[in-house]
């Protein structure tokens, strides 16, 4: 199964566990921070050991935007990584809102209208 780093702003981690949980239930090893990051841990170092092993980083999006420094940096290096090829891919996921201008081209899973058929959606792209 597929290692899958789920990529959110605070003000939505309701739904980012939910969709971390359902990913996980389908089998895939999950980075998620909450889960991921312990008391006493380097955040630096807990997040870049995440992003260093993940096939898929799963930008979460919402009203809220994409531009806290933590989230930036999480699908900016990411996204550098796909472009030199490092086989890593960013699947964006919708709790609201509008991706940031470089990533529009991509097809995103909508989970403001349709939780369950953007699950779906985003289960058939994690391979």
């Amino acid at each position: 199964m597929a290692n899958v780093f789920i990529s959110h702003r605070k003000v939505d981690v309701s739904a980012a566990q939910r969709l971390a949980e359902e990913v996980s239930a389908a089998g895939h090893r999950v980075w998620f921070d909450e889960w991921e990051i312990g008391l006493g841990d380097s955040v630096v170092e807990r997040i870049n050991a995440g992003l260093e092993g993940t096939s898929y980083l799963v930008l979460c999006y919402s009203a809220a935007g994409v531009t806290s420094p933590w989230i930036s940096r999480e699908w900016m290096s990411t996204l550098h990584r796909q472009l030199e090829g490092c086989g890593v891919r960013i699947l964006p996921v919708r709790f609201g809102g509008a991706a940031p201008a470089i990533l529009s081209d991509l097809r995103s899973a909508d989970l403001s209208q349709d939780w369950d058929r953007g699950c779906e959606q985003l289960m058939k792209a994690i391979r």
